[in-house]
């Protein structure tokens, strides 16, 4: 009788625990069948059908993906009290978190890069609504007792490694998004939140769609080169210079025409204004609502607190320490351009912004008998990417493979897969040449996070959004090396993006705290200073002559004209970032284009051009609260990770599967400053960084 009844209670067991186990599923078996239905949702390890997104799949995907995350949310919510464990608790909620991101992170890439107006325009609105929904998710208190009440079980408090990380960040964000607060407080805080989301997206996307440009003569355009004029002339004979980058820089850099020089940079000092100062200024006072509302003085106290930095001090001792050496080296930056200027302007005192760009590349030609379009003829797209792709497939033991006819939103898109030890590792995309309304700038755009499922490895997907030169018919796309340093760095996160090896959705790849995720991108840009290195892809490229040591080392040697300026704008930048969210009231009588101001004359060594409102078109102000310090500060942890393969020669395997194996595929699930000092084998110093500017800064 005994055994009939353990029998039977052992078979309830089992019903019990099958029923459960298929509740957990249900919601990841809703978001795979949706991969039949709507091209928006890829199967698993399959690429997205891009081509085939319709409006009508976006507005589809945002219903359903809302759908299928409360089902998992109500998975979570449901499991019994004394049943849970870390898989279906922080591992469901991570799955939740990887599944939502696939369909948020691609409509993201779809609104700033799709040619169709109709789509672009949904998938905008898209993200607005599922940040909101998001938003929703951080403050759901039910959610929040579930991982507080795994957090108290005994397997919770027994847990090590990446999965004690998580469940404690986890807690702590919840935290932080509230849950200490009244039920009162709690939704205005959700309020406030929806409030920033609504206002971020807005401030994006007055920056993509402004559009403006500059109609000039012949004698304005004098300086520029053929393929530049002819790219840009109208019928009537005049030019039309737009504000892509492109068109922009290298205009500043060789117009002979002051005054047309000095009009182009009025517009694009003004991009997205006036609309943006209003966005941005209630942004700024949400964001301080905000924090004060969950007990920090400022919001950079509120953000800073689970970075590197930790505090807003840490940060302001960080910038201060460098203002006055940086100073000190723009100064005879300065000097020497001005001795150029005096010749055609005698008794300048002064060099404007938009002078600069024009001057510096004559100091170089004088001084180093250094011609940027000499050098763009070595520098062929095609062959850099070639060079690219060759060292890092080297070092990082990776093989690429370009997939023929692609299903891509443009068709200038391409398509690779990446391969590691005959094994597919991930799948990037490359969109790179500008067009209308789309993403200005260059960028990694990440699309699907590596995480382990049930089924296997889910592999990375991201997307490489870049703005160079277009081929014409009769000649190829020549870069300047500028864009080429561009290059490496985005590849460098797409890198990160696609080795990893981490456990968690939540902590792979580039999802870094944001002070350390531009380190791995700022340290791949060596690579096209250092001539090993340059000279297996810079190849001319009529000639296919490499690249003569002679001419890269005048570009070495120019690398640091203007490096304290350079050092300046970075330090100006992060400066302005920390005081708009540290010391700045937003909901005072001192504007946004004030602070510009006064920051930009005690820092910049160019005095501030009435009229201008960077700011407006300062795109890392919709992410970045008081956190743009991350590129100088991740530089220094770049340069002194750098010095290692330049220790080991920087074409070394074996330094690079280290670096990939330790910093990079870890991603977040160990802290990054960990990671630095395994692979440094000691404390980190900041002695190559400064030797990387260029000019001596001791340390006190």
């Amino acid at each position: 009788m005994m055994k009939k009844i353990s029998l039977l209670v052992f078979v309830i067991f089992l019903l019990v625990n099958c029923s459960s186990s298929e509740k957990q599923n249900n919601s990841q078996a809703q978001f795979t069948a949706k991969a039949s239905e709507n091209p928006v949702y890829p199967a698993f390890n399959k690429p997205i059908d891009f081509a085939s997104i319709t409006q009508e799949d976006v507005r589809d995907a945002v219903i359903s993906i809302k759908q299928i995350t409360n089902n998992a949310l109500n998975e979570i919510i449901s499991v019994k009290e004394g049943e849970r464990t870390f898989e279906n608790t922080m591992k469901a909620l991570d799955n939740l978190y990887g599944n939502l991101d696939i369909i948020s992170s691609t409509i993201y890439l779809i609104a700033y890069t799709h040619p169709d107006s109709l789509i672009r325009n949904e998938a905008l609105q898209s993200n607005t609504v599922l940040d909101k929904y998001l938003n929703g998710i951080k403050l759901n208190e039910n959610l929040y007792t579930a991982v507080k009440a795994y957090s108290q079980s005994k397997e919770a408090q027994n847990l090590k490694g990446y999965q004690a990380k998580f469940l404690s960040e986890t807690i702590t964000k919840y935290e932080q998004n509230g849950f200490a607060l009244s039920n009162t407080d709690r939704n205005q805080l959700k309020t406030i939140n929806d409030e920033l989301s609504a206002l971020a997206q807005q401030f994006s996307k007055n920056i993509a769609s402004y559009k403006d440009s500059l109609i000039v003569s012949e004698s304005d355009i004098k300086g520029l080169p053929e393929e530049y004029k002819k790219a840009r002339k109208l019928q009537d004979g005049s030019y039309k210079i737009d504000l892509s980058s492109p068109s922009y820089f290298p205009f500043m850099r060789y117009s002979k025409s002051d005054k047309a020089r000095r009009q182009l940079f009025m517009k694009f000092y003004n991009r997205a204004a006036p609309e943006n100062l209003e966005v941005l200024q209630q942004l700024l006072q949400k964001r301080l609502k905000k924090a004060n509302l969950l007990g920090y003085k400022t919001f950079s106290e509120y953000t800073l607190e689970n970075l590197m930095a930790k505090k807003p001090s840490t940060v302001w001792e960080f910038e201060t320490s460098l203002k006055d050496k940086v100073k000190a080296k723009s100064k005879e930056d300065i000097k020497e351009l001005l001795a150029i200027k005096n010749r055609d302007v005698k008794g300048s005192e002064v060099i404007n912004r938009w002078e600069y760009s024009y001057y510096a590349s004559m100091l170089i030609q004088e001084k180093y008998q250094l011609n940027s379009e000499e050098v763009k003829q070595y520098f062929m797209l095609d062959d850099v990417i070639d060079g690219l792709f060759k060292i890092t497939q080297s070092l990082f033991n990776l093989d690429y493979k370009e997939v023929k006819n692609p299903s891509v939103w443009h068709e200038d898109v391409r398509m690779f897969e990446v391969y590691q030890d005959h094994k597919i590792k991930g799948i990037f995309y490359f969109d790179l040449y500008p067009r209308d309304h789309k993403y200005n700038h260059a960028g990694c755009f990440p699309i699907i996070n590596g995480r382990m499922t049930k089924e296997g490895y889910q592999i990375p997907d991201a997307s490489l959004v870049c703005n160079f030169p277009k081929p014409t018919d009769d000649k190829p796309a020549l870069m300047p090396h500028t864009d080429v340093v561009t290059l490496f760095h985005e590849f460098g996160h797409v890198i990160h993006h696609i080795v990893t090896t981490a456990n968690l959705h939540s902590q792979a790849g580039t999802n870094v705290t944001e002070d350390f995720s531009e380190a791995p991108s700022q340290m791949l840009e060596n690579w096209v200073w250092k001539y090993d290195a340059i000279k297996l892809f810079a190849k001319h490229f009529k000639t296919r002559e490499v690249i003569p040591q002679e001419l890269f080392d005048k570009m070495l040697a120019s690398r640091d004209v203007g490096s304290g300026i350079k050092a300046a704008n970075k330090l100006f930048f992060g400066t302005y970032d920390l005081v708009l969210h540290d010391t700045y009231d937003p909901f005072g009588e001192e504007s946004t284009t004030d602070v510009f101001k006064n920051f930009q004359n005690d820092i910049m060594p160019f005095p501030y051009v009435e009229g201008t409102h960077f700011q407006a078109s300062f795109g890392h102000l919709r992410n970045y609260g008081s956190t743009y310090y991350g590129y100088l500060w991740s530089l220094v942890y770049a340069q002194d990770m750098f010095s290692v393969f330049e220790e080991n020669g920087i074409l070394d395997t074996a330094t690079g599967l280290r670096f990939r194996d330790i910093v990079l595929a870890n991603g977040n699930s160990k802290e990054a400053l960990d990671l630095v000092k395994i692979f440094l084998g000691r404390e980190p110093n900041n002695l190559p960084f400064l030797k990387r500017l260029g000019f001596e800064i001791q340390r006190q």
